[in-house]
């Protein structure tokens, strides 16, 4: 889930999905954390308070956390945050061990979801913080898209509606598209600015002899799916069907069409040729040496330095319907207070500071994409930055998040993944596929009731 080079790049958006398939909710006890009735944001007044955090970001991300920590203790000196990092699949596995010891953090960055956020609130090892985010006017103030990401109901039925039990930050990582701004121009191609000026770019660029879409599909890579359906799909529906909407059916919300699309610019040789034998590394490798026009991918997981930013963009494309700009996005981690916390009201306080527009520039200053933050500036010379900063800007204007669309049950990530494969392959239609993802969805549902 940060934003590094090469394959762990992507995690800035996967590991928010991946660790769905670990196991499906349930187990532990269902007694919840209940909602403190007072709350005191005055921090100052607290007296000393040591707070222990937890967290598995490093290189940029873990500089940029640093930085957030030494901050806010100039701003409260009596505060003392002590910090704690591990890699993420083991504090994934972890967290809820830790935070059934009295000596546990009293902030932790959790995954969002049913496998994770979901398991430790109905395990009320995790804090409502519903009385905070009146307090702070997080529920004002965040947009809707991304405040549902951090709420459930508390009988645990459903997930994207109810109470909060985590935070977003002022970062965020999104599936977008980006270009190589060098061949675009070598073309004498514009930066797309729609879904239709892409189609046209990539028949240009594949007759020009160019590879149109950089792209590898041997390890089920999502990204030009999950990336396409947000620009077909209607917002609500989409984050209704997967916040548990049994209503909602995936033929509602885009899948078909996207499937259909992402089949045929295979069929029209838009990715490489050997593109079914080539893994996600490899295909970032290849389109970061210079091969491919276009690549859909998680921010920040093409590992560009600052050399190479100012030579490839990104865009958040707006959607077909012309309705405004929705994109696949969530912060990179939810945070998460301590039921066992001794100092609650200091460290919701230190979520608050996270959401702030000061974290999100340090974020920025960091090469980091900002969220919540529309007047950070990122610098001209990185086109890539300022692109993920626009379009993070953007999003929340609109209220355009939806999250990614593995969250809808604990194994759908392996479901879209493997069918996709199957259709690339010809062996199954983009109908098959759709009425496979609804199977998958609604067996969860089934399993919830």
């Amino acid at each position: 889930m940060s934003v590094r080079k090469a394959i762990a790049g992507v995690a800035a958006g996967l590991a928010l999905s991946l660790g769905l398939t670990a196991c499906s909710p349930g187990g532990g006890s269902t007694d919840k954390a209940e909602a403190p009735s007072t709350v005191s944001t005055d921090v100052a007044s607290a007296g000393a308070v040591t707070l222990k955090f937890t967290d598995f970001w490093g290189a940029a991300e873990g500089e940029w956390i640093k930085q957030v920590i030494t901050d806010f203790q100039k701003k409260y000196p009596n505060v003392t945050i002590q910090r704690t990092t591990e890699d993420w699949g083991q504090l994934n596995s972890t967290l809820n061990l830790q935070l059934q010891d009295d000596g546990g953090p009293d902030i932790a960055t959790a995954n969002n979801g049913w496998q994770s956020l979901g398991t430790l609130a109905k395990g009320g090892l995790v804090l409502n913080l519903d009385a905070y985010a009146k307090a702070y006017g997080w529920d004002k103030e965040v947009p809707t898209t991304i405040a549902r990401q951090n709420q459930f109901t508390t009988d645990f039925k459903t997930m994207g509606s109810g109470s909060w039990f985590s935070t977003p930050m002022a970062r965020t990582s999104l599936i977008g598209l980006y270009y190589n701004a060098d061949k675009l121009k070598s073309l004498g191609i514009d930066p797309p600015a729609s879904l239709a000026d892409l189609e046209t770019a990539a028949a240009k660029a594949k007759a020009a002899g160019e590879v149109p879409f950089e792209y590898g599909s041997l390890d089920s890579s999502t990204t030009v799916l999950l990336g396409v359906q947000a620009l077909l799909a209607d917002k609500k529906k989409l984050n209704d069907y997967i916040y548990d909407d049994p209503s909602v059916k995936a033929a509602d919300v885009g899948m078909t069409e996207a499937i259909t699309l992402v089949k045929k610019w295979a069929d029209e040789g838009y990715y490489p040729k050997n593109y079914q034998g080539i893994d996600y590394q490899t295909a970032v490798a290849n389109y970061v040496g210079g091969k491919g026009v276009f690549r859909w991918e998680y921010t920040g997981s093409l590992g560009l330095n600052a050399s190479q930013q100012g030579h490839y963009g990104y865009i958040q494309l707006p959607q077909q319907s012309g309705s405004g700009t929705v994109g696949v996005g969530a912060a990179p981690g939810a945070m998460v207070v301590s039921s066992k916390s001794k100092h609650p009201d200091v460290a919701a306080a230190f979520l608050d500071y996270m959401m702030s527009a000061e974290t999100g520039q340090a974020a920025v200053d960091r090469g980091l994409v900002p969220a919540l933050s529309p007047d950070a500036k990122a610098p001209a010379s990185s086109l890539s930055l300022t692109g993920e900063s626009a379009a993070a800007a953007k999003l929340d204007s609109d209220d355009g998040y939806v999250p990614y669309f593995d969250w809808s049950s604990p194994t759908m990530l392996d479901t879209i993944g493997a069918n996709l494969q199957l259709v690339l392959a010809g062996k199954m239609t983009p109908d098959k596929f759709t009425e496979a993802v609804d199977k998958d969805r609604d067996a969860f549902l089934a399993q919830q009731s």
